[in-house]
């Protein structure tokens, strides 16, 4: 236990040093919940308008503001981040300069030293979780506004993140696995692109042509997007078809890449 809590340690220590793997992770989701709060530059109902514009989501009957619709989506787009991004692109050029074969003859083991990794990506959550709750905050968001208690909020949250962060690690652990680490850097960013534009984060999937709407239910992250806003704005209404793609991709994902993984 004290080895693997050491190499966590030392995972996360990495991770905060690396300057791309911040911007990614911290900066970019911020950004957006910042730019599309205050800046009318998309529609009103696609939730993004101007902060002081209401806006209605479909499904809840009720009017909320720019910033209560961005916020699950941005908290969505913290997990690809980490998850996916971060975990993907440093393990894989681990991997491409041969290190990783190395850490895992150590004795700590290649079990415990992936482990590792998945617990420094939750410890990033963590605070990603606490800076874009500030900002939402600051922006005018506030936590129980709607009439589901505050404890079932939490819940859904967590175990929507739980569920999210095995889906995008199991992606992000698949390409590194099986990927040089230039292309691999060079697929993570671009699927990274893909899911924010096309995959319910920047756009909501209504807003998109039908095929892409239909091609995007499917994908993590329009699942993801779709828990956290009932979790965080407690919607009437569970969404079922979007806890099973989730649940599905927590679970396939992660079982492709221990299938698949090349450790050199």
């Amino acid at each position: 236990m004290r080895a693997l809590q050491a190499q966590a340690r030392s995972e996360l220590r990495l991770s905060l040093r690396q300057g791309e793997q911040l911007l990614v992770a911290l900066g970019i989701p911020v950004l957006v919940l910042v730019f599309f709060s205050l800046v009318d530059v998309l529609p009103a109902d696609d939730a993004l308008g101007n902060l002081t514009k209401p806006v209605e989501i479909a499904g809840l009957g009720t009017e909320v503001r720019a910033v209560d619709a961005l916020f699950p989506r941005v908290l969505a787009l913290a997990v690809i981040s980490s998850a996916m991004v971060s975990l993907g692109i440093g393990t894989g050029f681990e991997r491409y300069y041969k290190v990783l074969k190395r850490l895992g003859t150590t004795p700590l083991g290649r079990p415990r030293l992936l482990a590792a990794k998945v617990l420094s990506v939750v410890a990033i959550q963590v605070v990603q979780v606490l800076v874009l709750t500030a900002t939402a905050v600051a922006l005018g968001w506030r936590p129980g506004r709607f009439d589901a208690p505050l404890g079932a909020q939490v819940a859904l949250t967590v175990l929507a993140f739980l569920l999210g962060t095995a889906a995008f690690a199991g992606i992000g652990l698949f390409l590194a696995g099986t990927l040089s680490g230039p292309l691999n850097l060079a697929v993570c960013n671009a699927l990274y692109l893909v899911l924010l534009l096309f995959g319910g984060i920047a756009v909501p999937l209504s807003q998109l042509p039908a095929p892409l709407e239909s091609f995007g239910a499917l994908l993590p992250s329009a699942a993801l997007a779709e828990v956290l806003q009932y979790a965080v704005l407690a919607g009437t209404a569970t969404p079922k078809a979007s806890w099973a793609v989730l649940a599905a991709w927590a679970v396939l994902a992660p079982l492709v890449a221990v299938r698949t993984f090349r450790w050199e």
